[in-house]
């Protein structure tokens, strides 16, 4: 007989991955303000501005250094953890293994929708459905495999990633020709998001093609070792390594101090170059040049880096006498509990200020201005997400998704003190076995108990 896996409460939730994703949804926001900025004047890179005052300019610097192609890696392994935490703790309570892999497979599904719709929509570079897809198909592969399986195909996307991407990048470099990677005169990547039409009919086609794109892009990662991060994610939620980070305070500084100087160092060529600091051939600054295959390989080590720092606060945080900022540490966690709808309500409230089918702020606003408007709209989430906490409810996006992965009956089941989600955007630790019942049909059967 399965056993009913009991909702997550409040107070069994650990503090650092919802903190974590609190956070990672302003710096994404942050990040995605380049391509908002539809009238600004671009360098080689296609992305970031080269305009704008000397504010502009560090803001500029600093978005390439710190966040460019690092919060993505951040996210990658967020999702891939609370991944895990789903399907041990469904395991853990009597789910069968293969139905509780089936949960996990049809909310991938929705996820991939979701994130279509999405992108259609509002935001072309949606995101949930690019993690649908990648969740998709290594939850089917590896989340029930071995640690020693897994330690394997760790090290297999590492020795993928050193061949595909960077083997490119050191042949270049021994030729000392880094223009001989990419192309300066190849369609900036802004274009690809719409936000300069007029039409919003006109963008919705442009961002149709464009999340397609990148969530079809799931795939090529596979290939190219992308998968890397997410599976670190795998490994280290099967060590509670962020449920119990006061046992793993070695491995957290080690990698927060390796992985952030690794990131950040990785990223600073890509920065002096955008600010005119360095002389660099504009082939190599582009979206497919040997600076930002440089800033994309970091990427990971910076991603990584940053999760390992916020579980290192969420120790010092705790253990500090008077806890003071507990509003404040609430609040950010109320946000990664609500991920996605917090990530969903992002572009419900950037697009249509920024965008030239709206009121067209974007082709007026700098990247420092535009970086305020995106640390308000983060804010606005997190006095949300706050106000839904207290209320002991969960986002509309989470209530929605779940509505759709388990049914009206399911949906509807609740327990006083649980809210939120805890693997990451479109993904929730309620999902039981009652769940994984109508997700595969029979389970409740196959252990004569």
């Amino acid at each position: 007989m399965t056993v009913t896996t009991p909702p997550t409460r409040t107070a069994e939730r650990a503090l650092a991955p919802d903190f974590a994703r609190g956070l990672m949804l302003l710096l994404i926001a942050l990040s995605n303000t380049a391509f908002h900025l539809w009238r600004a004047e671009r360098g080689p890179s296609g992305w970031q501005p080269v305009d704008g005052s000397w504010l502009d300019h560090v803001v500029q610097f600093t978005m390439i250094t710190t966040l460019d192609l690092r919060i993505y890696p951040l996210f990658a392994f967020l999702f891939g953890y609370g991944m895990t935490q789903m399907y041990l703790r469904q395991t853990a309570h009597g789910t069968e293994g293969r139905a509780a892999v089936g949960v996990l497979r049809r909310r991938s599904l929705w996820m991939v929708v979701i994130g279509l719709c999405h992108a259609t929509l509002l935001m072309a570079g949606d995101i949930i459905g690019y993690y649908g897809v990648l969740s998709l198909f290594l939850g089917w592969i590896f989340v029930r495999r071995s640690d020693r399986a897994l330690k394997w195909w760790i090290w297999i996307g590492v020795a993928q990633t050193l061949l595909f991407t960077m083997g490119p990048l050191v042949a270049a470099l021994l030729r000392g020709d880094l223009g001989s990677m990419g192309d300066a005169g190849a369609e900036p990547g802004y274009l690809t998001y719409g936000a300069d039409e007029e039409s919003w009919l006109a963008a919705a086609g442009t961002r149709v093609v464009t999340g397609l794109f990148v969530t079809s892009a799931a795939l090529l990662s596979l290939v190219g070792g992308g998968y890397l991060v997410f599976l670190l994610g795998f490994w280290a939620a099967r060590r509670r390594i962020l449920e119990e980070p006061g046992r793993h305070l070695p491995l957290l500084r080690r990698t927060a101090v390796i992985g952030v100087a690794v990131g950040w160092l990785g990223a600073l060529p890509a920065a002096l170059a955008h600010v005119g600091a360095v002389r660099v051939p504009d082939d190599a600054q582009s979206e497919e040049g040997a600076l930002t295959v440089l800033r994309e390989v970091t990427g990971t080590a910076g991603g990584v880096g940053y999760v390992a720092a916020v579980a290192l606060f969420v120790v010092w945080w705790t253990n500090r006498p008077g806890r003071r900022g507990g509003t404040a540490v609430t609040a950010v966690a109320a946000v990664g509990k609500r991920s996605m709808s917090c990530y969903l309500t992002h572009s419900l409230l950037f697009a249509p200020l920024l965008a030239a089918w709206g009121l067209g702020l974007g082709g007026r606003l700098g990247s420092a201005t535009t970086a305020l408007v995106a640390t308000a709209v983060w804010l606005v989430t997190v006095a949300g997400a706050y106000a839904l906490e207290k209320a002991g409810r969960r986002g509309p996006a989470e209530a929605l998704l779940r509505r759709l992965a388990y049914g009206a009956r399911t949906a509807s089941a609740r327990t006083a003190g649980s809210t939120g989600d805890e693997a990451g955007i479109g993904t929730e630790a309620e999902a039981g076995a009652e769940g994984a019942r109508k997700a595969d049909a029979g389970a409740s059967l196959r252990s004569p108990r």
